[in-house]
């Protein structure tokens, strides 16, 4: 099953995605299954869901504005918060679609993708994978991100704490609209890291 999924949705990035996002899509994959190999104990479905999150997570990130907000009413998703939102909604899609039309029902693997871009409280392994290996895959570039790489490899809460809170101040300063699962999942990590008496 594996194989066959992963051949399928690579056939449709192929024929779907442009170059750049090919190239991003294959830099979080190859990020992916390094976090878990590093993180996951030798845990092979681990590093097999990685890398068929990874080549879901941006199935959907450049459609035109009419298709996805065609996805946003069909699928039933939350208008006010994702209409003519292609950053918070892409993810959302494709996970409704990884389970309507791929016929996936590990709700793990569709949540690392659903949260791929906001984070949430309470994040398994894998989502924290996806989120990392997405905000660090070699093709980035931005402020922050070789920082970001060194405390990825030393520490999955601490980097996830650290990209939130970066993407808080960035949203925050450009005026646009925080999804509340961000600013719930920083505060989530500031709790958990308190707790394992690490340092800020």
């Amino acid at each position: 099953m594996f194989d066959s999924l992963k051949e399928s949705i690579e056939t449709y990035i192929e024929k779907n995605a442009t170059e750049k996002r090919r190239v991003h899509t294959e830099g979080v994959r190859h990020t992916a299954i390094k976090l878990a190999e590093k993180y996951g104990a030798g845990d092979m479905v681990l590093r097999q869901k990685a890398e068929i999150a990874a080549l879901f997570h941006d199935m959907y990130r450049g459609v035109s504005g009419d298709i996805l907000n065609y996805y946003v009413k069909h699928l039933g998703l939350d208008e006010k918060r994702y209409k003519d939102n292609a950053n918070l909604a892409h993810g959302k899609i494709a996970a409704a679609v990884m389970e309507r039309e791929y016929e996936i029902t590990d709700e793990d693997l569709l949540n690392a993708v659903r949260f791929h871009t906001t984070g949430r409280p309470g994040m398994s392994l894998l989502e924290k994978i996806i989120y990392i290996a997405d905000a660090i895959e070699p093709n980035r570039n931005y402020p922050g991100v070789e920082e970001l790489r060194k405390t990825a490899g030393r520490d999955l809460d601490l980097a996830c704490l650290q990209s939130l809170s970066n993407t808080i101040e960035y949203v925050r300063g450009e005026n646009k609209y925080l999804d509340e699962d961000t600013v719930l999942a920083k505060e989530y990590f500031e709790n958990r890291i308190k707790e394992k008496g690490e340092h800020l």
